[in-house]
């Protein structure tokens, strides 16, 4: 079964909305969605790896976009839509700590949540909260996003064979420990962080 979702998956990474899906996820994770868009640009680069730099492009922009979006959620909507988000991946009771870290390192922060694994729609609807200035966001958003998903696209379309049959190989293994990090991930963030 697993290995006919695999099948599955990278068929529908190169179907021809592949595209319009990861641009919709990637917006979507910078505002209020829990899932990467690093699940869609694996398959989509192992898929087509002559797509590469296209799909990092396209994955920056949404999620740049995102961010906006999650921006605005902070700086119009907070009580009504933003303090729930964050609220629920547990950060409501640092929060207030949080935003005097973030009048200090606004702009390093954005930097750094664009870049890792940390909830970057966190950081988003705290940056419109804060109202970092604009600018400040946008470009560190840009080089931040960018970075990650050029990065990852780079690997993969380097070494995209042997990284395509070391999943193939190890398949069961793999997932196994992507929804034991994923599921670990959002214990950590609910209750060390």
């Amino acid at each position: 079964m697993l290995r006919r979702l695999y099948d599955w998956t990278m068929e529908l990474a190169g179907h021809r909305h592949a595209l319009a899906a990861l641009a919709v996820v990637s917006f979507a994770e910078s505002s209020f969605f829990p899932i990467p868009p690093d699940i869609l640009i694996i398959p989509m680069v192992l898929a087509a790896r002559h797509r590469a730099w296209l799909i990092a492009t396209v994955c920056t922009l949404a999620s740049v976009a995102g961010g906006l979006a999650g921006y605005a959620i902070g700086a119009l909507l907070y009580d009504t839509l933003g303090q729930p988000i964050v609220s629920f991946y547990g950060y409501g009771a640092q929060y207030e700590q949080f935003q005097q870290d973030y009048e200090a390192w606004g702009a390093w922060i954005v930097a750094g949540a664009g870049f890792t694994p940390f909830p970057y729609k966190v950081i988003t609807i705290t940056s419109g909260v804060m109202n970092l200035d604009l600018m400040v966001f946008m470009i560190a958003s840009v080089i931040s996003r960018g970075a990650r998903f050029f990065i990852l696209a780079a690997l993969l379309w380097q070494f995209g064979p042997p990284i395509r049959g070391f999943i193939e190989r190890h398949l069961p293994l793999l997932a196994t420990l992507f929804f034991v990090l994923l599921f670990g991930g959002f214990v950590a963030i609910r209750y060390l962080f």
